[in-house]
């Protein structure tokens, strides 16, 4: 049984742009996002502030609401976390 340790999370960059991704420690994501060494897109917009994250989640379910929330308009993002 897959484990539901898994969450989505939203966090704005410094030139407020909004990136959306997928962990399993979101402390140790946020602090490698604002060290550069996170995602290729925050690298050069950092600092970043967490906006929103998901309730716990086994990873194909985490997977399956990040490419939902890609698709939304930027407006609706953090709204899906939301619902």
């Amino acid at each position: 049984m897959e484990t539901k340790n898994w969450i989505v999370y939203i966090v704005r960059c410094a030139d407020g742009t909004l990136y959306c991704g997928v962990t399993n420690d979101l402390s140790k994501r946020i602090q490698a996002h604002n060290s550069g060494k996170g995602a290729v897109y925050t690298r050069g917009r950092f600092p970043v502030h967490l906006e929103a994250q998901s309730r716990a989640m086994t990873r194909s379910e985490a997977l399956r609401l990040e490419m939902r929330i890609k698709k939304e308009p930027r407006k609706k993002k953090i709204e899906v976390l939301g619902s």
